[in-house]
């Protein structure tokens, strides 16, 4: 199904600088914790707040009204909700006795009711104290952190260099065997995107030239409740237009789609996320009627395997089948967290602070501070329960130290106080495989050949001597020397 006009153009590309109602946002809450969501203007589950519909995450409660029209990016501070009534609405009690179908018919009734009735104004939305996200526009890495995982995903390091050796680019023809979560459906949509194929020339048909020309990503899932799941994510994403999911074992059946024959296809990129890629090779020969590879380009093709193994019998299928430059690649991608360390006792209790001390007098004045109150503690001297009832010098420091604390802080700039260092993760968080890359030469028969020469003759000069022809390069090469024996002639009668 094609993309009917330019205004209901996919999120993923073209985002627009705001935030819109009826549109899939990203909340932000830390760097490994993002929350896709629909913008809806109003509470189309019914969940009884009244500020309209309501995000709730660790960090606080959003109603959507504070979230739409907002600059992409905004940090947008939490609200004071009233969770308590969420889901009251149309709940019904688990564990009690199963009510009379009559008060069931009225429950409906009222629903009924309740639906017919005119919307009302949502509540307007009060700041909470504390708490706060930032929106994010849906783009393929974003995505990829977000998504509901079905299968394990490839990542952006992954599929970033994937696209750049498959020479993914607008207009390519792209097909994806083993779509799992639609990580790497996403990232190449947005790679051979060149325009909705009907916005302009009134045509939905996505076939032959016109496939070649706009770019298409013909993505092929043998599980069926996944690939109906990503059927339903890509139409809601907008990219129906340039994306279609088939339900088929491309191992098994090939790579033709429902109703398309594969002449329309005419791919020239190829991905295979399977777990045994070579038994799919044999349905990719440009022997085979059903090819629905490209005739006129080169196939690029990539399989991404977790195990030596498959690659091994990967390599040899891809060898006996005619392709070539056949290669393996290992992505190892690490993180590398850059922040500023504040080292010292005097910011105590605060976020990111190294509470050591910074000098040996920070640490000596410290020790005194721990002894006084060892002495208070234990009533040490005549005078021990005068000190304890009153405040002694350990607890009058602490609370100066804290006041000073506050008083320091007032107009500070935190973020660019400390020494600014950065060291990589250990841990490395991506899925780690085995990438193989080869490419397929386009066919070159005798006819082309003689096709090429006629168009491009050669424009060789060759003149016949003793040792055979000489060519044009052969001539430059001894002039040049001939050039060179003069010169050093020249020098030598001057130096004499």
């Amino acid at each position: 199904m094609a993309i009917s006009s330019p205004t209901q153009a996919s999120p993923f590309l073209h985002c627009g600088s705001n935030s819109e109602s009826d549109s899939l946002a990203i909340l932000h809450l830390k760097r490994d914790l993002l929350i896709p969501t629909v913008l809806r203007s109003h509470d189309d589950l019914n969940e009884g707040y009244s500020e309209g519909k309501v995000s709730n995450t660790r960090f606080g409660s959003f109603p959507h009204s504070t979230l739409i029209g907002v600059p992409w990016g905004s940090q947008v501070r939490a609200s004071a909700v009233d969770t308590g009534s969420r889901g009251r609405k149309g709940w019904e009690g688990k564990g009690k006795k199963r009510k009379r179908d009559e008060d069931r018919q009225a429950q409906d009734d009222v629903a009924v009711e309740e639906k017919l009735k005119p919307e009302i104004e949502p509540k307007a939305a009060v700041d909470a104290a504390t708490g706060f996200v930032h929106l994010l526009p849906p783009t393929p890495e974003i995505w990829t952190a977000s998504l509901p995982h079905r299968t394990q995903v490839v990542y952006t390091p992954d599929y970033s260099y994937i696209l750049h050796r498959l020479r993914a680019r607008p207009g390519t023809v792209l097909i994806e065997a083993g779509a799992g979560s639609g990580s790497f459906t996403h990232a190449a949509a947005r790679a051979v995107y060149n325009g909705y194929p009907n916005v302009n020339t009134g045509d939905s048909s996505t076939g032959g030239s016109l496939a070649k020309r706009w770019g298409k990503v013909w993505s092929f899932e043998f599980h069926e409740q996944r690939a109906q799941k990503l059927q339903e994510e890509i139409k809601q994403h907008g990219l129906d237009g340039i994306v279609e999911v088939t339900h088929r074992d491309a191992c098994k059946d090939g790579f033709t789609p429902n109703e398309t024959p594969a002449s329309d296809l005419e791919a020239n990129a190829v991905f295979l996320d399977l777990p045994a890629p070579w038994l799919a090779l044999k349905n990719l020969a440009r022997a085979s009627t059903s090819s629905p590879l490209s005739r006129t380009t080169a196939i690029h093709l990539c399989t991404f395997s977790p195990c030596i193994e498959q690659v091994q019998r990967t390599i040899t299928a891809l060898r006996v089948l005619g392709w070539t430059e056949i290669d393996m690649v290992e992505i190892a991608a690490h993180r590398i967290e850059v922040r500023r360390e504040r080292v010292g006792l005097a910011e105590e209790g605060l976020r990111g602070v190294n509470d050591s001390p910074a000098s040996v007098d920070e640490a000596v004045g410290r020790l005194r501070e721990v002894e006084g109150r060892s002495r208070i503690f234990h009533n040490e001297g005549s005078e021990g329960e005068e000190q304890a009832a009153a405040p002694g010098p350990a607890q009058v420091s602490k609370q100066q130290r804290l006041e000073s604390i506050r008083n320091a802080l007032e107009g500070r700039k935190l973020f660019k106080e400390g020494r600014l260092i950065h060291k990589a993760e250990q841990e490395l968080k991506t899925h780690t495989s085995y990438l193989v890359f080869a490419v397929l030469p386009r066919e070159w028969s005798e006819e082309d050949e003689k096709l090429a020469q006629e168009k491009w003759p050669a424009k060789v000069e060759v003149r016949q001597e003793k040792n055979g022809p000489v060519g044009r390069r052969q001539k430059k090469k001894e002039a040049k020397a001939k050039a060179g024996g003069n010169k050093e002639f020249e020098m030598a009668a001057t130096t004499i």
